[in-house]
């Protein structure tokens, strides 16, 4: 499978299989997140693998997801970035750390979506979630933000893709000419 064909192929997946998911597979996503590129090459990206009952239930009992089928999901990965991974004082630029750490987050995350995809294993981005209190549950440093986890595993369903825009309705070009 090449990266198109993931693209084409991910799907948010809700319902998953109880079948456990191989600790080598979890390990080589998170490598593909691990490649992606940073602002500065800061690096701040880190991931909380939740693969056992105990931990998956300290979250539940403290309500940390709104939706119940993050609790199902055989691994909740916590995407985390440290806001502290970043040079300050850049000379004329004043982005924050959280913007930026956001962004790296989100692209290096995308990067693990795809290799799931491409190793056969169904995901789901949830920002449905307290995202403080999982920082004081999972005992996460303070300079840690959570903007999102991922549920990982086996696809118990096979959701049809949604409608997208057409390639036309979403590039634009600078002085308005097509190229």
């Amino acid at each position: 499978m090449d990266v198109k064909e993931a693209i084409a192929k991910r799907r948010s997946i809700r319902k998953y299989q109880r079948k456990e998911v191989p600790a080598d597979l979890i390990r080589e996503v998170v490598d593909a997140a691990r490649l992606a590129p940073s602002a500065s090459n800061a690096q701040p990206c880190r991931y909380y693998v939740v693969g056992d009952d105990k931990t998956r239930e300290r979250l539940k009992e403290n309500q940390i997801f709104e939706q119940d089928f993050v609790y199902q999901a055989p691994v909740i990965i916590v995407c985390c970035a440290d806001v502290q991974s970043y040079r300050q004082g850049i000379k004329g630029w004043s982005e924050e750390n959280e913007h930026r750490a956001l962004r790296d987050l989100s692209i290096a995350s995308a990067f693990l979506v795809l290799r799931a995809t491409e190793l056969g294993l169904a995901t789901c981005y949830v920002g449905w979630m307290k995202k403080d209190k999982i920082k004081e549950v999972l005992d996460l440093p303070r300079s840690y933000m959570v903007p999102f986890a991922v549920a990982i595993g086996y696809a118990n369903e096979q959701p049809k893709p949604l409608p997208k825009r057409s390639i036309d309705e979403v590039l634009l070009y600078a002085g308005g000419q097509q190229k």
